[in-house]
C-alpha cells in the first residue's frame, strides 16, 4: 500500500477528513486537481486587493469552527450584524440592538420592522433557538416560503430584508430551500458576528493544510477509483496509488465521474469586485435592495458591500473594495458589467465612472440545493472501502462541510478497525 487512506478533494470537507484520520493514527494522502487547497473557498490577490471567489464570510459561532479552527490566528475582521436597506426613496440601517446600540432605536422604529413581523419572526425562529448547537433537528420540515407563511411572516421585514438577505446567503431566490436548514443558519448569524480572515477566506483551508503531516498533492486529478483486492486503487496523472480506503470529497457536481453516483444539483451566483478611489458608503454593513414595488431588488444586484470597511486588509491603504452579487437563478443573473455599474450607481447614489473592475467570478456551483427535509449529517458509503463526504451530505455551509468530513473520517476509522 502507498498510504492508508486517499482523500480526493482538498476542500474543507476533505481537509477536515484528512486531519481527523491523521489524528486517528492513519497515514493520509490528499489529492487536489486544482492549484491550491480550498475547493470553493478561494481568494484571488489582485494588485493588493483580496477578492474571494464568491462573496463568503466565516461565522465564528459555528461549533465546528470553534472546535477545530484556530480562529484567533486568522485575524477575523467582522461585518456589522445588520444591513443597510435601500429603497427607491430611503436608506435605513437595521442592526442588532445589542451589538450596535447606536442603531437600536432607529431599527425598532423602522418601517421595515413592524411589531407584527418581529413577533412572527420570533415564532418562526423559536424552535431552532430552543435547540442546543448540536442537538437533534426538528423532525418536521417544509420549504422556507411555506414556513414564513405559516408563521405569519408576510410583511415588510420579510419582503424588504429577509427574502433578499437569505437569497444571497443561499444563492437561491426561489424560497424552496429547507426551512430547518435556513433556521440553523439564522441561529448561527444571531449567535456570531461573521467576518473575513486577514489573509482572505482562503486562509481558512490554508491553515487546515498546515496541520497535515503530508502536503496536499496539488494539480493531481483522480481519474479513476476502484476497489482492488483488500483496498482501493486511484489512477492519477502521476500514476496509480493504492490504499486501504478512500474518501471522495469533491463538489456535488463532480461525484458521478469517480463514483457513478448521480451528480447533485447546485445553486450559483456571480460576484463583481471593484476598486474605488473614494468611499461610496461608510460602515461595515451589507446593503440590500428593496426598491422593487412589493419589496426585493429592482436590478440584478441582490447584495453589495464596501468590503474594505469591514475588512481593511482586503484593500491597500487609501483604496476601497466593493463587491456586488447577482444570482444565477434569476434572468438577470448574468448581467453585463454596464448593467451592474448602473445598478451600483442607483444603490450608492453616485457615479462609478472612476471605479475599476478588478475581477468577476462566475461561481456556478456555490452551494448544493437543499430541499426539505433536512437530514442529519450522513457520510455515504460505497462498498467496504469508499465513503463520500461534503456539505451536500450535511448542509451547505462551512459548518456542514467540516462536520461531514469529520464524520466520514470517524466512520472510516471504525470500518478499518473492523
Amino acid at each position: 500500500m502507498d498510504t492508508d487512506v486517499i482523500v480526493i478533494g482538498a476542500g474543507l470537507a476533505g481537509l477536515q477528513c484528512a486531519r481527523r484520520l491523521q489524528r486517528n493514527g492513519h497515514r493520509v494522502t490528499v489529492l487536489e486537481a486544482g492549484d491550491a487547497v480550498g475547493g470553493r473557498v478561494r481568494t484571488d490577490l489582485i494588485e493588493g486587493f483580496r477578492c474571494d471567489r464568491g462573496f463568503q464570510v466565516l461565522n465564528p459561532a459555528y461549533p465546528a469552527v470553534q472546535d477545530w479552527i484556530d480562529i484567533g490566528s486568522l485575524g477575523l475582521q467582522a461585518f456589522g450584524v445588520g444591513a443597510v436597506i435601500r429603497t427607491s426613496t430611503t436608506t435605513a440601517t437595521l442592526a442588532h440592538p445589542l451589538r450596535h446600540p447606536q442603531h437600536a432605536l432607529s431599527t425598532l422604529r423602522s418601517r421595515h420592522t413592524p411589531p407584527s413581523d418581529l413577533l412572527a419572526f420570533a415564532r418562526w425562529i423559536a424552535p431552532t433557538l430552543r435547540q442546543s448547537a448540536t442537538g437533534p433537528r426538528p423532525a418536521q420540515d417544509q420549504t422556507l416560503h411555506d414556513s414564513f407563511e405559516e408563521a405569519g411572516l408576510t410583511g415588510r421585514l420579510r419582503r424588504d430584508v429577509l427574502d433578499t438577505f437569505l437569497a444571497g446567503v443561499l444563492a437561491d431566490s426561489t424560497g424552496e430551500s429547507s426551512a430547518n436548514y435556513v433556521r440553523l443558519l439564522v441561529r448561527y448569524f444571531a449567535l456570531g458576528a461573521p467576518g473575513l480572515p486577514r489573509g482572505g477566506m482562503q486562509a481558512l483551508p490554508e491553515q487546515m493544510e498546515t496541520w497535515l503531516h503530508e502536503p496536499v498533492r496539488l494539480n493531481t486529478s483522480a481519474r479513476d477509483l476502484r476497489h482492488s483486492g483488500d483496498g482501493v486503487q486511484v489512477s492519477t496523472d502521476a500514476g496509480p496509488l493504492r490504499a486501504r480506503a478512500a474518501v471522495v470529497a469533491v463538489g456535488p457536481q463532480d461525484i458521478h465521474e469517480l463514483t457513478g453516483q448521480p451528480a447533485l444539483p447546485t445553486h450559483g451566483l456571480t460576484t463583481w469586485w471593484f476598486r474605488a478611489p473614494e468611499l461610496p458608503q461608510p460602515g461595515p454593513f451589507l446593503m440590500l435592495d428593496a426598491s422593487r414595488r412589493g419589496g426585493g431588488p429592482a436590478g440584478p444586484i441582490w447584495n453589495t458591500a464596501v468590503v474594505s470597511q469591514a475588512a481593511p486588509s482586503y484593500a491597500p491603504e487609501g483604496q476601497h473594495l466593493i463587491q456586488a452579487t447577482t444570482l444565477l437563478d434569476r434572468p438577470d443573473g448574468l448581467a453585463e458589467e454596464a448593467a451592474v455599474r448602473r445598478d451600483l450607481e442607483r444603490l450608492y447614489q453616485g457615479s462609478t465612472a472612476d471605479w475599476e473592475l478588478l475581477t468577476h467570478h462566475l461561481v456556478e456551483h456555490t452551494l448544493p440545493v437543499q430541499h426539505p427535509p433536512l437530514l442529519q449529517a450522513r457520510p455515504q458509503q460505497l462498498g467496504d472501502r469508499v465513503l463520500i463526504a461534503g456539505d451536500h451530505r450535511d448542509h451547505g455551509s462551512i459548518q456542514g462541510a467540516l462536520v461531514s468530513g469529520d464524520q466520514a473520517a470517524q466512520s472510516l476509522t471504525r470500518l478499518l478497525a473492523g
